[in-house]
């Protein structure tokens, strides 16, 4: 799987959240070299389980609502 890519403005507002957290958490301060690396690691070794997850989450939806969609119409073929 590809990595996943961010804009500049997704990308910034990740690492702020990043060194929020650990800052609130760890009482330990992450610049911003540091932080972009961080969501760089974790982008690339956990990415693609979101990802999947998310898929697989949305395949679950679809097939509700296509079930659903089969019930109606053998409805009105009765």
């Amino acid at each position: 799987m590809p990595d996943i890519k961010f804009s500049v403005a997704q990308k910034d507002e990740l690492v702020e959240k990043l060194q929020r957290y650990i800052s609130q958490e760890f009482d330990f301060e992450v610049g911003q070299f540091d932080g972009e690396f961080l969501l760089d690691f974790i982008s690339k070794e956990m990415g693609s389980i979101y990802y999947n997850q998310g898929l697989y989450d949305a395949q679950a939806v679809l097939a509700e609502r296509l079930d659903s969609i089969a019930d109606v119409i053998m409805q009105l073929e009765q």
